[in-house]
């Protein structure tokens, strides 16, 4: 037996013995070994040291060895993978993978099962790179003809997909290899570990992959009779839905969510049900996600259950009602689940109610899974509903909740925390009375400072709502120094990050005083703005068109702006008029236009441009009615004949052809267009 404590003479003794002992076909070291390292991890690692791993591999992979030592190696390799995460990258780096892999090519079943076990237990470690599965493209359909040997092969098998089963590539590796075709009949093995690992490898096929969730639905049929083998069902192919013992998939996950099944059974038909939902393979009022998939989830959030079990169902009711308005307001009547879910911020509720020390300390160090997940659960339910938003907000001490949620320790719960602000802050009546009276602004604000990516674009879109213009933060959210932080934004590499800070300023510039006007042009800088209207997101592009719109409103303000500003805006306006861009942004550049044409002194920059008339008339006789209508607006601003220079300007419009066009627009079919044409016209009747 080892020791943990080995004078260098006897590591060389044992390195020299087990090496010599075992390569003559003698297994009794292996197995002495093996009995050393049961459940003690530190034995496990001086084993590692010791340089056993190379020889274990060695002795594995030679055809010269006896099949019972080959077995014993890769039983002995196992062990010392369930040991810590830096025994896993030790046997990463001997190349254990490609060892194990090339020992799944031999006939032993059983060697083939502790080879399966040894590589299911370093897959399913976080530092081991899934990729590795990859490499060899072999390897993926050979797997996929083991799973029909044994029950064992098909539990270590299907857990190696779930667990490499990362990315859409993988995804679609798997399921072009008949994952489905060849995972489907577990579901009905009479081993549960089997029908649960099934079960979660569909869970990950389906995630965001509409291809796999339609073939779920609607794939191949595939009719299996369940006998002949305990092992392997007999299958038969016919030609429509897939079926499983006469049953479609989404049946067969239906039955395995009815309560008498285990709750972490219940729990991953309902994920499979939940992201075949979301893939718009299944209807969101369809009955099987109505009355069963939610109802299910929402049990899973009551206190009866364990801590992971609530954290895993409130966190899959949010992602499955997230677009849905209508699946929000069943939920939120269905249980009391928004009063359930303040019970989230009091775990462990009662220190005397649970006696397993253990579980208790695990539950005081995970509870913040548990207000991450209430948060997350509170964000999807209210990001549609006002009275859902209103009945959130009354839940007890919500909002000093979401508060202290800002400052927590644990990024995901800040993160999951200004979710829930960021949907609560859609609502108008929330801004103007929960908001305010709690000053959210200012956790936000310093949420904001050094904060990474993720939780920047959410606290920053959360931002853009307590900007707008009905808001009573908006003030002192100005007067805070917020306008640096937004400038700062639009430089970022992030076009999510881009859009909320240009976004957030236009916001700010909206029917502000001139003061606020000139900061904004002064703290983001002429170059920065310009360089916004060429962004290649169309998105940033919107907002930047929308903030120039803000700053170019008021008569004063126009003129001011155009005066210091106008040449390069001119030219801007230009570009965007003559690239490809939507309807969208067309249309939006054309208001500016519109805007500029209302100065007193900034129209004169249109009139004395030629080739910006040329652009106007040409939407003028666009087959789009938007632009045709934002260009017949700024001819009207420009001829308006209550003005300063109306009569040359209606005389320079009339010998380009304008009253011509205006004409012919007064029949248009469209209303607004036709009454607006009308309008312009009455400008030369006057």
């Amino acid at each position: 037996m080892l020791t943990d404590c080995l004078t260098p003479t006897h590591r060389k003794c044992f390195r020299e013995s087990f090496f010599i002992n075992s390569l003559g076909g003698r297994p009794k070291p292996v197995c002495d070994m093996k009995n050393a390292v049961i459940g003690n991890n530190k034995q496990k690692a001086n084993l590692i040291v010791l340089g056993a791993v190379p020889r274990l591999l060695y002795l594995l992979q030679q055809s010269s060895s006896s099949m019972e030592l080959r077995t014993e190696c890769a039983v002995v390799l196992g062990s010392l993978a369930m040991g810590t995460e830096n025994n896993i990258k030790s046997l990463v780096d001997c190349h254990i993978i490609p060892a194990l892999l090339q020992g799944l090519l031999s006939p032993d079943l059983v060697f083939i099962e502790a080879c399966l076990r040894c590589l299911r237990t370093v897959f399913i470690s976080p530092v081991t790179p899934v990729q590795l599965l990859y490499t060899d493209p072999t390897v993926i359909p050979h797997l996929m003809s083991l799973l029909s040997n044994s029950l064992r092969t098909q539990e270590y098998i299907t857990q190696i997909f779930s667990h490499c089963c990362k990315t859409p590539e993988h995804q679609t590796i798997l399921f072009n290899h008949g994952a489905i075709q060849n995972i489907a009949p577990l579901l009905i093995s009479p081993s549960y570990k089997v029908r649960m690992q099934a079960l979660k490898c569909f869970s990950v096929l389906a995630y965001e992959n509409t291809q796999v969730s339609m073939t779920l639905v609607n794939g191949e049929e595939l009719f299996f009779f369940y006998f002949l083998s305990s092992f392997s069902p007999l299958m038969c192919f016919f030609s429509s839905s897939v079926l499983v013992d006469g049953e479609l998939l989404t049946q067969v996950f239906v039955k395995m969510m009815q309560r008498d099944q285990p709750i972490e059974m219940q729990l991953t038909a309902a994920k499979c049900l939940t992201y075949m939902c979301r893939a718009s393979a299944i209807r969101t009022d369809d009955s099987c996600i109505v009355l069963k998939t939610l109802p299910c989830l929402v049990r899973m959030c009551s206190k009866e259950h364990l801590l992971e079990e609530r954290v895993e169902g409130a966190e899959t009711l949010a992602y499955l009602m997230e677009p849905d308005v209508e699946l929000q307001r069943i939920a939120s009547t269905t249980d009391h689940l928004v009063a359930m879910l303040a019970d989230y911020f009091k775990y462990p509720s009662s220190v005397s109610a649970i006696t397993d020390i253990k579980r208790l300390d695990h539950d005081l160090k995970h509870a913040h899974e548990l207000r991450q997940a209430a948060f997350k659960l509170y964000a999807s339910l209210g990001s549609n509903d006002e009275e859902i938003r209103k009945k959130i907000t009354e839940t007890e001490n919500m909002m000093d909740r979401i508060v202290s949620g800002l400052s927590e320790s644990s990024i995901k719960v800040r993160l999951a925390a200004v979710r829930c602000l960021h949907s609560l802050s859609r609502s108008v009546q929330q801004l103007r009375t929960s908001f305010h009276d709690h000053a959210v602004w200012k956790p936000l604000m310093k949420l904001l400072q050094n904060a990474p990516d993720e939780v920047l674009v959410m606290a920053s879109s959360t931002l853009c709502n307590l900007l707008l213009e009905f808001s009573p933060s908006k003030e002192p959210i100005l007067e805070s120094g917020v306008m640096e932080l937004l400038c700062s934004l639009t430089q970022s590499d992030s076009p999510a990050l881009r859009v909320n800070g240009i976004w957030a300023l236009m916001n700010m510039a909206f029917q502000a005083d001139q003061k606020v006007k000139v900061e904004i042009v002064r703290c983001l800088g002429t170059e920065q703005l310009f360089r916004l209207l060429s962004d290649p997101d169309t998105n940033v592009l919107m907002k930047t068109l929308g903030l120039l719109r803000n700053l170019l409103s008021q008569r004063a303000h126009i003129d001011q702006v155009m005066s210091s500003h106008g040449k390069q805006i001119m030219q801007a306006v230009t570009l965007i008029l003559e690239a490809e861009h939507s309807i969208e942004v067309k249309e939006q550049t054309l208001c500016i236009l519109v805007n500029i044409a209302d100065g007193n002194t900034a129209k004169d920059l249109i009139m004395t441009n030629d080739d910006m008339l040329q652009k106007i008339k040409y939407y003028m006789g666009h087959s789009n009615v938007k632009l045709q209508l934002a260009a017949t607006f700024c001819v009207s601003n420009l001829i308006w004949n209550e003005e300063d220079g109306s009569q040359e300007r209606q005389d320079k419009l009339r010998e380009m052809g304008f009253v011509d066009i205006l004409h012919k627009l007064t029949q248009s079919s469209e209303p607004n267009l036709s009454d607006r044409a009308k309008t312009a016209l009455q400008q030369y009747l006057a």
